[in-house]
């Protein structure tokens, strides 16, 4: 069985999501701002928790037409 590797583009949309949940909230951990009730970094993670599957569908879709096209990658 030949398991194609992901594209460079699919990778990159699937890391964007990791990075800013797991990177980006040292840069701003503190209670204020305030949004919606909430601290701002509660809202920072949700809204990328909301957004991940945006981003895996755009992956997806970009591996389901490279292999519609035939590029089957090296």
């Amino acid at each position: 069985m030949h398991v194609k590797p992901p594209s460079l583009a699919a990778l990159a949309l699937g890391a964007i999501p990791f990075v800013a949940m797991c990177f980006s909230v040292a840069l701003w951990d503190r209670i204020q701002p305030m949004l919606f009730g909430v601290p701002f970094n509660l809202c920072w993670l949700i809204l990328w928790i909301v957004l991940t599957p945006c981003f895996l569908w755009f992956a997806y879709r970009i591996e389901t037409a490279a292999h519609r096209r035939g590029e089957h990658g090296p």
